[in-house]
């Protein structure tokens, strides 16, 4: 893409390995940008505003979702993520409670021990093998333990929730247009779903002595006072379980990608690992796990002196809004130590991602193993991105180091 004024933007016609040269030229010629599919903004400014206004809304559900998946249809429908006030009001109050810095704070003795046992799993098989795959071995498998230890999944069950949750993301555009039967995998696994937690709710119920400190307990405590259905439940329970699973996986990989290509970052990091909260701030903002998300326009707006009508489909990019040197400074360079506060990687206003505090606990404790393991290195294999732009991720990262990691949480 060069010369004269940027055309449509396409996802697909942008570099998924360094998205951002494409994002910084819309910024500059044409930051408020007509699509073929509606309008993309890339300033953070506009972003920001936009994220934080009443005027735009989600919408619903996602107009690709096809009638005959009925399943899948009526699970993504309890997602808050695609709720407008007030139902979006009443489900996040009660999510909420078990993302409480608090609650996360409780959580991360737990945290630590998952992280250092894939930690370990991933050495022995780098040992032995000379090589591991850090998304499969580690930041894939992880995001889903610990959800699965904050809703109360038996251990026996963690297998079957990730291969699920796998099929389940299945139904996002960027891998419908790639494979025929995308829809029919993700509405398999939403069946199945639903009918674990509805199983895994009756059986809590029937058990006599009830209550429980896992979220499902809590959740099933709160209808009685709320109103809200099993039907909600169960689509909160798959939301949590998948929401936090594929951006948290890209947030510790991306993240790990980005230390090893700074090894001066990466040495001070090591030297001082309680900068680590702030470094992984810095991290969301320099390479966002989720580069893009859709609003739309609940009433006529302006943005960028271009008119927005009510009902037009708005995409927020939140991967160039993070790379605005008009709120961030040489925005292209890692600086650990950058006030990274306000980045849009976790987005802002009413649908500020709940699962933050957790995500950020993830992220800190899971770099930590990670960074504890002695010679920690990529291979000579080129990572391999998933082919989506808007979890925005690597599928394969195939990573060396020795045996035993020398500390872990």
């Amino acid at each position: 893409m060069s010369g004269g004024a940027p055309g449509p933007f396409r996802t697909a016609d942008v570099d998924v390995t360094d998205p951002y040269p494409c994002y910084r030229r819309y910024r500059e010629e044409d930051p408020v940008h007509r699509g073929e599919d509606g309008w993309y903004l890339f300033r953070h400014a506009d972003v920001a505003r936009v994220l934080s206004s009443r005027r735009y809304g989600r919408g619903g559900l996602p107009a690709r979702l096809p009638e005959e998946c009925p399943h899948l249809r009526g699970t993504v429908a309890n997602w808050m993520v695609f709720m407008d006030p007030p139902r979006h009001t009443r489900v996040r109050a009660l999510v909420a409670k078990a993302f409480t810095p608090r609650v996360v704070e409780g959580l991360r003795p737990r945290i630590g021990e998952l992280a250092a046992g894939l930690v370990a799993e991933l050495a022995e098989g780098a040992a032995a093998q000379g090589e591991a795959d850090l998304v499969d071995g580690f930041a894939a498998p992880f995001p889903i333990l610990v959800i699965s230890e904050l809703l109360g999944v038996p251990k026996e069950d963690r297998p079957w929730f990730r291969a699920r949750a796998v099929d389940l993301q299945q139904a996002t555009s960027a891998r419908v247009a790639r494979r025929p039967d995308a829809f029919a995998v993700a509405e398999a696994a939403a069946r199945e779903f639903g009918a674990y937690f509805r199983a895994e709710f009756a059986r809590r119920r029937a058990k006599a002595a009830g209550g429980g400190t896992d979220l499902i307990a809590a959740m099933l405590a709160e209808p009685v006072r709320t109103g809200i259905d099993e039907d909600l439940l169960a689509g909160t329970c798959v939301h949590l379980l998948t929401a936090g699973h594929e951006t948290t996986t890209n947030l510790l990989a991306k993240g790990l990608l980005a230390l090893l290509a700074h090894p001066g970052p990466l040495d001070r990091l090591r030297a001082r690992p309680g900068s680590l909260p702030g470094a992984v701030e810095e991290l969301v903002r320099y390479d966002s796990p989720v580069q893009m998300i859709s609003r739309w326009a609940l009433e006529d707006d302006r943005v960028g002196g271009r008119v927005i009508r009510r009902g037009e489909k708005v995409t927020l990019v939140l991967g160039s809004a993070n790379r605005d040197p008009e709120r961030f400074p040489d925005p292209d360079r890692l600086d650990l130590h950058r006030d990274a506060r306000r980045h849009t990687g976790f987005g802002l206003g009413i649908h500020y991602c709940v699962g933050a505090p957790l995500a950020r606990a993830e992220a800190e404790i899971g770099l930590t193993a990670l960074l504890g393991l002695p010679g920690l290195a990529l291979t000579d294999e080129p990572v391999r991105w998933a082919d989506d732009l808007v979890f925005h991720g690597p599928a394969r990262m195939m990573v060396r180091g020795d045996e035993r990691p020398t500390h872990g949480e």
